[in-house]
């Protein structure tokens, strides 16, 4: 981290390393090793590390303070070579190893057992105090802190001791940077709907989703320049993730050597990328807990890496919810991109879509999860995120072109409701219909709409509705999370008894956890990613796991017996396809061109052997 620090324009870090030996049960390995050596680590990483220790309290306490002069002295000079004198050359930055003993001032024994500069002194040295000895023992342990020199008669701090703490925002209580959403600014932000795709007809237009949120964000970027208080992190995948327009306002900020052939770093850049998520995680916390705003890009199968991290932030947040005086600040923002389906060359190793599982486990007055299909949806949903206060928002795009479906003022209004039936897609208006077909996420969102596609050319009698989900949480119940649907409302964009087949982004049994207490839940059969991946073609990986536009017909068919024999042609037909398509995977190398050139809309390629004369492509 210290070597993205630019002394002429950043505060700083003092790391203290505090070395007591011990752990709750074994030795710290760090205060094992020599001096020298500790030394030699540290100064490999940048620092120049002082050291401060021993067991006398007054001693120690001393060098303590003369070293903490030193050091803040010696920052304060780096600063001012680099803002007066304008040496931009990186600094090793002054860090403190602190040596103490275990459980300093302890007992040094308790029981024949050894207490103070031992690892006993970290759990409970005393367990059974009806043994008198142990009274003893304790009594004695509290008044060798001479409570009678500081506490008067009536136990309040005597008033030269309480003159000593800080005073107005030099209080840890009330400064700012720990309640930084006194200090928090909102952002400018330009106009989404100006970096809006058109959409002549649904599904005609491929872009890839994530450069055009791309573009927004350089121009939010842009416009926030001269305030410093927006950042984009990301651990080595800002361009992978479409991101790179960035670059053309900012840099990615880099304090160690530059040379000519590098790739847009700079001192005062504001893309902070590393190939770490726990530092990116970090920093970001950190900006943001400061009153400052950012998001964060990250391959969807590694932020994983960064779970506990999450959990801590989401229970601060929870928290702070509660504390009047804790004023809001800007949203964790993360961005999921080169997902779980769209893994080409990567394979298995990056096909994980689980985090969205982990996320929504904490409260739900703090996350959301947000599944945008197409480019204009994510766009209304990035600007949203950026608004925000408080919460942690996941957004999940791909990268890679895909069909775009929805007008700016249609994505406007469909990430508004966060869920909506889609009637240009469904053929049920004005009745029920026999089979609801339900989709969240993008690539979910096209197989779902290539299946829609078949029933109508196919079985053209079907009522079929279509729904598609933004918003994740609006299929939990109102009570349990402030986006869900009422009852009345999921009955209405569901029915209370007809076939769902819901086609998902991530793990299946989300959904059914989601919507286990709805009324149509009998009925729900969903569709995801079951832990099936390999290297393979885009499609290859929805047919592993049973999400692609075939079995999704099937699972149509299977549920409405009422299809007759009809059906069994037009199943038996869909799965030939899926041999079909396995057959010239095999030989080719890539997907069957109907499958990359299907467009909505398109006539069918599947022969039933009864169709009229002309259905057929």
């Amino acid at each position: 981290g210290n070597k993205f620090l630019n002394p002429q324009r950043d505060g700083c870090l003092l790391p203290i390393l505090h070395l007591n030996g011990y752990k709750i049960a074994n030795p710290c390995f760090l205060a094992r090793i020599p001096e020298d050596e500790l030394r030699r680590f540290f100064e490999g990483m940048g620092y120049r590390p002082y050291f401060v220790g021993g067991h006398d309290p007054e001693q120690v306490h001393r060098r303590l303070a003369e070293t903490m002069d030193t050091v803040v002295a010696e920052i304060q000079s780096i600063w001012q070579r680099a803002r007066q004198d304008g040496d931009l050359s990186r600094p090793a930055w002054p860090m403190i190893v602190f040596r103490t003993p275990k459980g300093w001032t302890c007992p040094a024994e308790i029981d024949g057992k050894k207490c103070e500069d031992y690892w006993r002194s970290h759990q409970v040295p005393m367990s059974d105090m009806d043994n008198d000895d142990h009274i003893r023992i304790l009594e004695r342990w509290m008044k060798s802190y001479r409570p009678e020199e500081f506490f008067d008669g009536d136990g309040r701090l005597i008033p030269e001791l309480a003159e000593l703490a800080p005073k107005g925002h030099r209080r840890m209580s009330d400064n700012p940077h720990a309640n930084g959403g006194l200090l928090l600014r909102s952002l400018r932000l330009p106009d989404f709907r100006d970096y809006a795709v058109d959409v002549p007809s649904p599904g005609t237009k491929y872009v890839e989703a994530t450069r055009v949120m791309g573009t927004f964000l350089r121009d939010v970027m842009k416009e926030n320049l001269a305030s410093n208080n927006f950042r984009l992190f990301s651990p080595d995948e800002n361009n992978s993730n479409r991101w790179q327009d960035v670059l053309t306002v900012t840099n990615r900020c880099y304090m160690a050597d530059i040379y000519p052939e590098d790739d847009h770093l700079d001192p005062n850049g504001r893309v902070m990328e590393v190939l770490s998520e726990h530092q990116c995680q970090g920093w970001l916390e950190g900006y943001l807990l400061t009153g400052r705003h950012g998001f964060f890009s990250c391959y969807e199968a590694f932020i994983h890496i960064i779970d506990s991290m999450l959990n801590q932030h989401a229970k601060w947040l929870k928290v702070c919810n509660e504390i009047p005086w804790r004023r809001p600040i800007a949203s964790l923002n993360y961005l999921l991109s080169s997902h779980v389906w769209r893994q080409d060359h990567n394979g298995f190793s990056h096909q994980d879509p689980g985090f969205i599982d982990h996320v929504v486990n904490k409260k739900a007055d703090v996350v959301r999860v947000y599944l945008p299909p197409d480019a204009n949806t994510l766009l209304s949903v990035t600007d949203h995120c950026l608004r925000s206060r408080n919460y942690v928002n996941v957004v999940v795009a791909g990268k890679q072109p895909s069909p775009q479906w929805l007008t700016m003022d249609q994505a406007v209004k469909h990430c508004s409701a966060g869920i909506g039936i889609w009637d240009w897609a469904s053929s049920d208006r004005g009745s029920e219909p026999d089979v609801v077909m339900a989709c969240c996420g993008d690539v979910p969102t096209l197989e779902t709409l290539a299946a829609v596609d078949l029933l109508k050319q196919h079985l053209p009698e079907l009522k079929v509705r279509v729904v598609n989900v933004v918003d994740l949480m609006t299929l939990q119940s109102p009570h349990e999370h402030p986006h869900g649907l009422s009852d009345r409302d999921f009955d209405a964009f569901f029915t209370k008894d007809k076939p769902i087949i819901f086609a998902f982004h991530g793990y299946p049994w989300l959904i059914h956890r989601l919507t286990y207490r709805r009324t149509n839940h009998k009925n729900l059969h969903v569709r995801g990613y079951k832990e099936e991946g390999t290297t393979t073609t885009p499609f290859d990986m929805v047919v592993l796991n049973d999400l692609d536009r075939f079995h999704l017909v099937e699972d149509v068919i299977d549920r409405l017996p009422q299809l007759g024999a009809r059906a069994a042609y037009f199943k038996q037909a869909i799965h030939e396809k899926h041999i079909e398509h396995k057959q010239y995977i095999n030989k080719h190398g890539d997907d069957m061109p109907e499958i990359t050139g299907w467009r909505w809309g398109m006539k069918s390629l599947v022969d039933t052997g009864t169709s009229t004369e002309g259905d057929n492509a």
